[in-house]
């Protein structure tokens, strides 16, 4: 059913490799707000809040960019979809960094920011599910699950070039600096990996699933409409396990350094160190959990994980604000490997509830709406109900809440699917 030769790999990794500019976005803006606000709002009290408020605004572009990416690329193909959004993610990452600033044109510049923002959260939305299809549908039928499993692992390097570049532009600049042009560095270096990322699509293939399809295959025509009247169980269960995947990496993962602070624990530097030892973990186990959902199938591995996030993240988040700096770390590496998991499988699992003329679709409303939804609100609602009540294990609890309600969901709709031994997957019932 798959091509595997040379070239096919090739595609496939040049592919995989282009989250890393996705997650580089991504990890630059949390890390870069407070001198955002100050470049773009000014020195103004609320200044960090609107930044963070625009950001979240964009992050509810991603499913709008998602389904219109997803029409497009059920009717056009997966690899003019992948071109199409890594050129709008690369022109965007390259005006961010010539905006204007708010000493330069006053409150123009945060609404010049909030705009490249919400463009970036629409190409993105389009990028992703865009990958996830392409590696499942070139990937051979055994190896799914693995192959699938590397843009999770790979977005994970383009948050540690995050990370180490404000790291370096925090210790060579000054604030002075890097408010006048410092600012500009990490987001000119990211429109250029972009280009080049954008420059290797060229060269890649259309993968073999979207190509074999017959002509006048269902769906085809009016994607949306089919998936929403013959796939809403797909979309569902997408939407389930996105769910889990959202709220086990945005508050297991991405809220640890705001977790650290609330808990009175938390510096610059811990913080960091703990985000680059969190991805470090989530690199190494990804490609672990791909593999053996291959083994021994995306259902068993899912629902492990969900016991797993039903047990362990309470005592994780305890010790985190409690335990030795040691032992922080291994609630840290626990929790991270939690997520990566989750996004290991998931990924695979969410794509094997659609058809192969309407995948992009089918993720789009399933899969990207939980993450926008999800993974969005969760550190705000966290962190609001860490302070209410106090305790220091509450962002366990929530993910351990999602994962009792996913892994029910799971346990009685989610078909079986293995490697070899999976069913046709290509047309489910």
């Amino acid at each position: 059913m798959t091509a595997a030769g040379p070239r096919r790999a090739v595609s496939m990794l040049a592919v995989a490799l282009s989250t890393v500019v996705e997650w580089y976005d991504f990890t630059l803006c949390l890390y870069f707000a407070p001198t955002l606000s100050r470049v773009f709002f000014g020195q103004d009290d609320m200044a960090l809040g609107k930044t963070l408020a625009g950001f979240a605004i964009a992050y509810l572009m991603r499913p709008f960019g998602a389904i219109l990416f997803g029409l497009f690329g059920d009717r056009y193909g997966r690899r003019p979809t992948l071109l199409m959004s890594m050129a709008a993610m690369t022109l965007t990452m390259l005006c961010l960094a010539l905006l204007p600033t708010y000493a330069q044109v006053g409150s123009v510049a945060g609404g010049a920011l909030i705009l490249m923002r919400c463009i970036m959260g629409f190409s993105v939305g389009g990028e992703y599910t865009a990958v996830v299809a392409y590696l499942f549908e070139s990937a051979p039928l055994h190896r799914r699950g693995f192959v699938t499993s590397l843009a999770a692992a790979a977005s994970e390097i383009g948050g540690l070039l995050a990370v180490g570049f404000c790291a370096v532009l925090a210790r060579k600049l000054d604030v002075a600096q890097l408010d006048a042009w410092g600012w500009r560095l990490p987001f000119l270096f990211g429109g250029a990996l972009a280009g080049v990322v954008w420059v290797a699509r060229n060269a890649i293939m259309e993968t073999p699933l979207f190509v074999g399809q017959p002509v006048g295959a269902p769906g085809a025509i009016r994607p949306l409409i089919y998936v929403l009247r013959n796939q809403a169980r797909g979309v569902a269960l997408g939407f389930a396990i996105s769910a889990l995947g959202s709220v086990t990496y945005y508050i297991g993962i991405t809220y640890v350094p705001s977790f650290l602070a609330t808990a009175g624990r938390g510096s610059e530097a811990r913080a960091l160190e703990f985000s680059s030892i969190a991805a470090l973990v989530v690199i190494a186990v990804t490609p672990c959990f791909g593999w053996l959902s291959d083994l021994a199938g995306r259902k068993p591995v899912l629902l492990g994980l969900c016991l797993a996030c039903v047990i362990l993240p309470v005592p994780m988040f305890q010790l985190i604000a409690g335990g030795s700096t040691g032992a922080a770390m291994a609630g840290v590496a626990i929790l991270a490997a939690l997520g990566g998991g989750v996004s290991a499988v998931g990924a695979t699992a969410t794509a094997e509830q659609f058809s192969d003329a309407v995948r992009l679709t089918g993720l789009a409303l399933g899969a990207t709406t939980a993450t926008a939804l999800f993974g969005g609100a969760a550190p705000y609602v966290v962190q609001t109900l860490q302070r209410q009540t106090g305790f220091a294990g509450m962002p366990g609890v929530i993910i351990a809440a999602v994962a009792a309600c996913v892994g029910l969901t799971l346990a009685a709709f989610l078909p079986h699917s293995r490697g070899s031994a999976a069913r046709d997957q290509n047309n489910p019932a």
